[in-house]
Parts: structure tokens; sequence; C-alpha cells
């Protein structure tokens, strides 16, 4: 039976001489295997595709997202505006201490410079009037004699 077949003609020969090699696969590298818990092993799932072909297979959960975190009952941009006007209220103090330190420094200024006026004209004024009294040479002297004026002319 398994002897070659004589009465073929030479092209059904020729057809029935040639062998056909499978190409081998490249090994494909295993898939990380995922340890389960005991008992918690997925159920097997068939799906009927519309071709008529069944695929058989574990069923996977979707990825559940990450609760979003709950919302404050008053906004952060509320909470910064009232803690900035809470630092502005402290601040203020200091402020205002500082302005009535500049208010009462600006006055003793002024009084300091309305003395210093009052000194240095009272000491002009004696120098002035002390000079004209002793009779110095730094001074002009007019002595006046009994004069007769006739006639708005001036006869001395």
């Amino acid at each position: 039976m398994n002897e070659p077949v004589k009465h073929l003609a030479p092209s059904r020969r020729e057809a029935a001489a040639e062998v056909h090699r499978p190409t081998p696969l490249a090994p494909v590298p295993s898939a990380p295997v995922v340890p389960l818990q005991a008992g918690s092993v997925p159920a097997v799932t068939s799906v009927v595709l519309p071709d008529g072909c069944v695929v058989t297979g574990y069923s996977v959960e979707p990825a559940k997202p990450e609760p979003v975190a709950a919302k404050p009952p008053v906004s952060r941009t509320a909470v910064n505006i009232a803690l900035g006007g809470i630092g502005f209220g402290a601040v203020c103090g200091g402020l205002f201490l500082l302005t009535a330190f500049i208010t009462a420094l600006t006055a003793l200024i002024t009084q300091l410079i309305t003395l210093a006026a009052v000194i240095f004209g009272g000491w002009v004024a004696v120098q002035v009037l002390s000079a004209s009294g002793r009779g110095s040479g730094s001074g002009t002297t007019v002595n006046i004699r009994k004069a007769v004026i006739k006639r708005n002319h001036f006869h001395g």
C-alpha cells in the first residue's frame, strides 16, 4: 500500500513527489501569570459570533475608576480670600502704629525746627539791638543840633 504508484502520468508523479515541510513558528514569550486567590477562579464564558463561531474564555471585569474625592462645602478660593482678609486685618494694627509713629516723628521734627528758628532769631535780635546800644565803632553816629527850617530849606 505504501508503494509508489506506477500507472500515474508523469505530471501527477511529480505532484505526488513534492514534499511540503511546515515552517516552524517562532516561540512566543509567555504572558505573566497573575496569581489568583483560592476559590476565586473566574467563570468560563462562551460567546456565539454572527458567523456561527463560538469563542470560549474567561470573563474579565472592567477596571473600576477611582472614586472622586468629595468636594468641600466651601471652595478653596473663598477660604484663601478669607485667610488673606484675616492676615490683612492682623497687619492693619501694625500699619496703624507705623502711621502714628511717622505722624509723631513729623510733629517732633517740625517743633524742633520751629524752636531752632525762635532761638536763632532771638540770638540775631539780641546781637543787633546790643550793638546799637553800646556805641561800638560798627554803627553810624548822627548828631542832631537845633536847626532852623525856613521855606522848606534846612539851615544847620
